[in-house]
């Protein structure tokens, strides 16, 4: 998106505070539109962005305007608007006390999306294009509390998106270590001040800069968002909760899985944009030169394969991006079409390969998704083996999985 669009901003009376935020912050010009001709002034401008800045503006002008420009062709454009439990359209939320610095500074974070995507855009192919096109990724959703509310808060999570929850802010700063998580909810049953150093840390890792923070425990003051443009306190109901969460997540999955296709498009196409780790034929590629390269060198190089039985592909896709975490710089790594992983470590005797590989199995038995919500983790099964002197990719493979190789 070229920075000759503008951002328009729609309301029906003046919002100096805002307008002069967005000019200090940002490059682009500001038009301002009041709500009966923001649709005209959409149409006519092409805008980088919209801001519905009109606090009594109504669900179904805040879901034309949404569906105008996701009309519209190239890459993503950020709709912000005060939302309520009956908005509908798919818009960043913004709460309606926002200060006009909180509501740019989450703009330029759904900028900074609208540029991946772009990026994206330029270097994808035909296919490419119809995977971004085709993406849905649904959202990760951290619940965290131990309060009367967490269940009822995690049961409404649970029925939009992927539910993770945690009884401790501890745990929650274990999963969001190890796994990608698109959003977070804060519940009762923490004390403020727990809370306040929590949002502190947070802030100050750039790994959650943009993750959607949500507190929602109504006893909690002011808290300090300055460094998570995507962090709210949010007083109300469930469904309120999840008006401002809900979109704020779904976000964030977007943007991660254009990170993950903007690395597989630098790899030609060697990188799975679902799971971040090797595709299928390129592990047989790498596996088959480590082979070779390992009898010349009189290396030593193991293979390790996590199956997992009981499994459903949301629990597949994360257990694959838990292991992209996991492996070290010298390992390399795939998801097998039955949802098994399989991780070549490089100048790795057995015995090491145990050590590591027992490690990332524990790992994945504490963190990922259980195939369904009252279900008990899932332990992967682990099947190791080392090369031998005679061993091709084949046949390492084939000694490793001797079931499969038989059939």
């Amino acid at each position: 998106m070229s920075h000759q669009a503008p951002i328009v901003c729609v309301a029906e009376a003046k919002v100096p505070g805002l307008i002069a935020a967005l000019k200090t912050s940002l490059k682009y010009s500001v038009t301002e539109a009041p709500p009966d001709k923001a649709q005209a002034t959409i149409a006519e401008t092409r805008p980088a962005a919209v801001i519905i800045a009109e606090p009594q503006a109504a669900p179904p002008l805040i879901a034309e305007i949404a569906r105008q420009v996701e009309a519209m062709k190239g890459a993503y454009v950020p709709v912000l608007a005060h939302v309520t439990e009956e908005s509908a359209a798919a818009v960043v939320p913004m709460p309606v006390d926002a200060p006009p610095g909180h509501a740019v500074a989450r703009l330029v974070a759904a900028l900074r999306i609208q540029a991946l995507h772009a990026a994206v855009l330029r270097r994808a192919t035909g296919h490419s294009r119809a995977t971004i096109a085709a993406a849905a990724d649904d959202a990760t959703v951290l619940v965290a509390g131990r309060g009367g509310s967490y269940p009822a808060l995690a049961t409404a999570v649970a029925e939009k998106v992927v539910l993770v929850g945690a009884l401790s802010l501890e745990t929650v700063q274990g999963y969001l270590d190890r796994r990608d998580i698109d959003g977070l909810v804060i519940g009762d049953g923490f004390s403020g001040r727990t809370i306040e150093a929590f949002i502190a840390t947070l802030g100050a890792d750039a790994r959650f800069r943009d993750l959607p923070v949500i507190v929602a425990d109504s006893r909690v003051g002011a808290l300090d968002f300055a460094a998570l443009p995507n962090g709210d306190r949010i007083r109300g109901g469930t469904d309120h909760v999840l008006a401002h969460l809900l979109p704020l997540s779904r976000l964030h999955a977007f943007g991660a899985r254009l990170k993950r296709l903007a690395r597989a498009l630098e790899a030609d196409g060697l990188v799975d944009a679902d799971t971040g780790l090797m595709t299928r034929d390129a592990f047989m590629r790498d596996l088959t030169r480590a082979v070779d390269d390992c009898r010349e060198r009189t290396a030593k190089l193991s293979l390790a394969r996590f199956s997992f039985p009981r499994i459903d592909r949301p629990a597949s896709i994360d257990a694959a991006r838990i292991v992209s975490r996991l492996v070290r710089d010298s390992d390399f790594a795939c998801r097998n079409d039955d949802s098994s992983i399989h991780v070549a470590f490089g100048d790795t005797d057995l015995r090491v390969a145990h050590v590591v590989a027992r490690r990332i199995a524990s790992v994945l038995k504490h963190t990922m998704l259980a195939p369904a919500a009252d279900a008990p983790p899932l332990a992967p099964e682990v099947a190791l083996v080392t090369r031998q002197a005679a061993d091709s990719a084949e046949t390492l493979l084939a000694r490793l999985t001797p079931a499969i190789a038989a059939e």
